[in-house]
């Protein structure tokens, strides 16, 4: 399994271990898909958390599959 980022580990303190296991699922529903490459991977394996969440929005992030620095669409599989 992979290791817990540091929000990942912050969140898991206040909450229920059922609400984090919904949590992890959800938001490795939840992917990041670069405008470049087209490169996929999900806002868990990021190190993020996006629960309960509706919405595609858009960020601006160098993608490390390219390493170009360009909008990242955010939608849920």
């Amino acid at each position: 399994m992979n290791e817990l980022s540091g929000t990942q580990k912050f969140i898991k303190i206040f909450v229920s271990e059922t609400t984090f296991a919904a949590m992890e699922a959800e938001s490795k529903l939840w992917t990041m898909k670069c405008s470049n490459c087209s490169h996929e991977r999900s806002i868990w394996s990021m190190g993020g958390i996006r629960y309960k969440a509706a919405g595609n929005p858009r960020m601006y992030r160098t993608c490390p599959n390219c390493s170009q620095r360009n909008w990242h669409t955010i939608y849920k599989k």
